[in-house]
Formats: C-alpha cells, sequence, structure tokens
C-alpha cells in the first residue's frame, strides 16, 4: 500500500475543499491506500516538511465540514518551481512513503504538476502526480468548465441583481461600475451579465479582456443609455485592456507581480469612476467586488460543490489505474438535460495555458449568443447547499491547519 500527499494551491475558491474531501473519500475506501497526508501552503509545505496526517478527518461528518468550508483549508501558495527544489521534495516525499501526489489549483499549479512528474519520470522514481483542476476564473483549456467557477457565477448572478435594484430607486442619473476578477479572460464577467441574459435590461455595458476596450466609446455607450435610462451599470473585467494591449487604468495599479510574473490588478473601476465624472458629470460609483467573489460560501452552486467533490474521487481512480503526469477534466455531453463526464488529459496541455471566451462570444448585444451563453452557465449555478450548523445556527467551518 502507498501513502497520499494533497496540496492547493493558487487562489481560493467555495469549491477547492470540495475536491480534497473527494480526494480524502476515496482515498479512505482504497485498498491501495494507507496513509492520508496534506501539505500546509502547498508545495512550500512540501519543501519546509508542513505535513499533517489527516486521517482523523476522514469521517463523513468532517467531509461534510470540508465541503461547505470555503477557501482553502490546507492553506495555499504562489510558488514557480526550480530544479534544485525537485531533490528535496524528493526526499521529503520518500521519508512519508508517498505514492500519490495530488495538487489542486490552476494553470500555475498545473505547472508545478508537470514538473514534477517529468522529474519522477526522468530519474525513475516511483511517484505518480495528478492534478485536479481548481480557479474561479473558468480559464483552463480542455476542461469544459472549473471547478469554483460555478459558485462564483452564482454570486456573481445575485450580487449584480441586487446591485442594479439598488441602484435605481432615485430618479436622479448615475453611472455604476462593477469591477469583477478577470485577468485575461471574461468567464466571470460574463456570469456578471446574466441578469441581462436573462432578459433584464442591465447591466448595459460589458467589458471583457479579450476585446480591446475604447474609452471614448464607453463614455459614448454610458450617454446613449442615459437617453433612455436614468441608471447606467457597468460590469468591467479587472484585466480590460486598450487596443496595444495595456491593462485600462495602469496607473492604479501597483505594478506588483508574483512569482510567476503576472501584475496585482484592482482598480480599474476607480479609474473608470473618475473617467466618468470628468466626461459625464453625473452621479458615479465604483464598486469592487474583490475576494467576496471567491469565498462567499453561503451563495455555493451544489452542482459546483458536488462536482468539485467527485472530481476529486476520479483523480484517486486515475491514481490507481497507474495514471501519472495527468490533470483531471469535466466533458459536457449535454446541455438539456446537463450531463458532464470526467476524464483526464496530459497536464501538459493545460500547464501555463489559458481559454478565452470563445470568438463567436465576443458579440454580447446578439440575442443567440446571449441564449448559448445562458445555456453554458445556468447548470453550473443550480441548486443549494444545506450546511452544518453549531447552537446559534450559524455554519461551522473547518481548518485542517
Amino acid at each position: 500500500m502507498k501513502n497520499i500527499l494533497i496540496g492547493l494551491s493558487g487562489g481560493p475558491s467555495v469549491a477547492i475543499n470540495s475536491s480534497l474531501a473527494g480526494i480524502m473519500k476515496a482515498a479512505t475506501k482504497s485498498q491501495q491506500i494507507d496513509k492520508i497526508y496534506g501539505a500546509v501552503n502547498g508545495i512550500e509545505g512540501v519543501l519546509n516538511d508542513t505535513i499533517i496526517d489527516l486521517g482523523t478527518y476522514t469521517d463523513d461528518y468532517h467531509l461534510s465540514l470540508l465541503q461547505q468550508t470555503p477557501a482553502m483549508a490546507l492553506g495555499s501558495c504562489r510558488h514557480k518551481l526550480k530544479e534544485e527544489s525537485y531533490p528535496i521534495i524528493q526526499k521529503i516525499l520518500e521519508k512519508y512513503e508517498v505514492g500519490y501526489f495530488f495538487y489542486i489549483g490552476g494553470n500555475d499549479s498545473m505547472d508545478t504538476v508537470l514538473k514534477l512528474n517529468q522529474y519522477f519520470k526522468e530519474n525513475q522514481i516511483a511517484i505518480q502526480v495528478i492534478g485536479v483542476p481548481k480557479t474561479i476564473d473558468n480559464d483552463l483549456p480542455v476542461t469544459d468548465h472549473t471547478p469554483g467557477f460555478g459558485s462564483a457565477a452564482k454570486y456573481l448572478y445575485h450580487t449584480i441583481s441586487e446591485i442594479i435594484r439598488d441602484s435605481q430607486i432615485y430618479p436622479v442619473k448615475n453611472v455604476v461600475i462593477v469591477e469583477i476578477m478577470g485577468r485575461n479572460s471574461g468567464w466571470l464577467t460574463l456570469a456578471s451579465a446574466l441578469p441581462r441574459f436573462l432578459g433584464g435590461k442591465a447591466p448595459h455595458i460589458i467589458a471583457i479582456p479579450e476585446t480591446s476596450f475604447y474609452e471614448d466609446q464607453f463614455i459614448e455607450k454610458i450617454k446613449e443609455v442615459q437617453q433612455t435610462e436614468k441608471t447606467v451599470i457597468c460590469v468591467v473585467s479587472e484585466g480590460i485592456k486598450t487596443s496595444d494591449g495595456e491593462y485600462v487604468g495602469m496607473s492604479t495599479k501597483s505594478g506588483v507581480v508574483d512569482s510567476f510574473g503576472h501584475t496585482y490588478l484592482s482598480g480599474v473601476g476607480k479609474y473608470l469612476e473618475g473617467l466618468v465624472m470628468r466626461k459625464v458629470g453625473c452621479k458615479v460609483r465604483s464598486i469592487e467586488l474583490n475576494v467576496m467573489q471567491r469565498c462567499s460560501s453561503h451563495l455555493a452552486s451544489k452542482s459546483d460543490i458536488d462536482e468539485a467533490t467527485l472530481i476529486g474521487e476520479k483523480a484517486v481512480e486515475a491514481a490507481e489505474n497507474g495514471e501519472s503526469g495527468i490533470t483531471m477534466v469535466f466533458q459536457r455531453t449535454s446541455n438539456q438535460p446537463y450531463q458532464i463526464e470526467i476524464a483526464a488529459t496530459d497536464v501538459a496541455n493545460i500547464a501555463n495555458k489559458a481559454k478565452d471566451v470563445p470568438i463567436e462570444w465576443f458579440d454580447l448585444e446578439n440575442e443567440k449568443v446571449q441564449k448559448e451563453i445562458v445555456a453554458y452557465m445556468l447548470p453550473l449555478i443550480q441548486g443549494d447547499i444545506n450546511p452544518i450548523k453549531d447552537e446559534t445556527g450559524l455554519p461551522i467551518y473547518i481548518n485542517l491547519r
């Protein structure tokens, strides 16, 4: 029998702990797996030998708590592996007699899976490495969607619907600009536009990173909408770019980059607020939803939680079948009724790569496009979870660290 080690990496989500729970649940039932270990703060926890035994958390109660707990119960990291780290990681995994290493994360995290698998294979080390997808950005190639996206999309649908109604109560002209997460892809911003795609008027302006943003056109569109509407609602991705490829409002960014070279983004909403004040002159407010998009478990999608758990279970099954250097993926086989299958792809197809919103969806004024977006997204935001609560009636969360 072999031991397993699980690590989490990148940004948090409502569903990542469900994938962790799925791995733990399947591992407990496996005839090939003995001990279940967790790395505190991802691959950095492996390098620092901060490994904990998860065996006491594999009962139904603790696994249910994991599924309803947002963020990352084992902590996270953003760490780009260097060659000198490989022997250290090998030594730590051998110390704990790890035969299967599961890493849950996005495209940068799959870089870790790719590199470790290549090192183990080249050096004939009998450790299998399996990637499990996670990102609210929904920007991983090959997979139909990613765990975490559905819950973030559901949060955005509800929140934008509420902002629309809040902003329309006064009979004065006003503009509301909501900044949505999304460095280079507009999936979340499209989710925030669901209130309109489902038959409403707002949001009136939708800006995604895949298409160039022109400030003059933005201002003209606001003025056009104001001819018939008192309130103009705009949803904009944090990573919208000019035709030159620069982030809009670059002067508002900190300029700080992470270990993978990604610029920390925020502030485009505030930048556009100032622009509207100068060019339009009406009341204007910018709202940056920030981390609430990724950790609002009170609006978790049951579909998202269930699928995240299942893909974790299937990752264990793949490991038992001898797979390594793969990432688990969803394949949609039907929209109505909604059906998916879980498969695997070579991690090289995902590591350090991104999936944009399809070009045929760029025409967001097109009714056919809107219907296609709705058909894609609605199944991902369905259902509510029924959390375990304490004696005060409040949900209970778990912290494995």
